[in-house]
């Protein structure tokens, strides 16, 4: 079987990274891009100015992008194109780094419940430039043993279910999670107090159970429990 390109990426060297990177089609609208940038700030991991000049961004341009709201509006700036690349590379290098932990033998550990995931993706697909097809295509992407087809009937199937522990069998449930983490290093965005929590619980144990068998799950802040 060939490497999908994803693939290929995991094994670049930095500096072709960075090349491959200039080459790549802006993917993000520009206020998807103010809202990385913002949420970056916001969890403290780097202040304005640090942030500033990891992309080259004088004060002036920078301000003058961050102030405008629309998805086209500021599309001409180097900001915008340098602030995608940047995020672009934290991504991927994210995605480096869940390879040492799994990735490429869907072995990831899992330290969200399947409500968690069910939440996160509601909200994903309210997202005005998120497709429900796009967001299929892009959770497939997450198995690498086999190429993967994620049918919307099996998305639909899980996001009806509730419970912390019901719906962990699906291949929905694992896909999601690992690239909503993907998206979380990307963006630099830090764990949640209930991701602290789960760790916390499951780190001994290599996260959730995930295989198709039934176990008790000890879900944080009295979350009921149901099962398959």
């Amino acid at each position: 079987m060939s490497k999908r390109k994803s693939d290929q990426y995991l094994e670049m060297s930095e500096p072709d990274l960075d090349y491959v990177i200039e080459d790549m089609s802006v993917t993000d609208s520009c206020d998807v891009v103010r809202r990385k940038v913002r949420a970056l700030i916001d969890s403290g991991e780097m202040k304005v100015k640090e942030f500033k000049d990891a992309i080259g961004a004088s004060s002036v341009t920078c301000s003058s992008f961050m102030g405008q709201n629309g998805p086209f509006k500021g599309a001409g700036s180097s900001v915008y194109q340098n602030a995608w690349a940047f995020f672009k590379k934290r991504e991927l290098q994210g995605v480096r780094a869940l390879r040492r932990h799994g990735l490429m033998t869907e072995s990831v550990e899992v330290y969200d419940t399947c409500d968690e995931i069910r939440r996160k993706i509601n909200a994903h697909l309210r997202k005005p430039e998120i497709t429900q097809a796009a967001f299929l295509r892009e959770i497939a992407a997450q198995f690498h043993t086999a190429n993967k087809k994620i049918q919307s009937k099996q998305l639909n199937d899980f996001r009806s279910k509730k419970g912390a522990y019901t719906g962990n069998t699906s291949v929905v449930f694992y896909g999601a999670y690992v690239y909503f983490e993907k998206l979380r290093l990307g963006e630099g965005k830090p764990k949640s107090k209930a991701r602290e929590e789960m760790e916390r619980i499951y780190r001994a144990e290599g996260g959730i159970e995930v295989p198709r068998r039934r176990v008790h799950v000890k879900a944080p802040n009295s979350v009921s429990v149901s099962q398959d």
